[in-house]
């Protein structure tokens, strides 16, 4: 993940699908010049640490990327 998407994830009140290590996680603070990120696993809140932001995914964005690049090769084939 990139630093400007991981805190446009942060700043927003939609809670995205973001993993680090196979683990869903929340991003509490993006450190840009660090190029860290705060988080905690969902479901042990009180489990926080800083992590480098490129260490992060988004599973469904990765997900639909490949989907995209699919229907263009199919799309340039036909």
């Amino acid at each position: 993940m990139n630093i400007q998407r991981a805190q446009e994830i942060a700043d927003s009140p939609i809670m995205e699908h973001v993993e680090y290590n196979g683990v869903r996680i929340y991003i509490q603070h993006v450190d840009e010049q660090n190029e860290t990120a705060r988080i905690y696993p969902l479901n042990q809140p009180e489990q926080e640490m800083e992590v480098p932001v490129r260490t992060l995914s988004e599973p469904d964005s990765q997900v639909a990327m490949e989907i995209e690049e699919i229907a263009c090769r199919v799309q340039s084939e036909g």
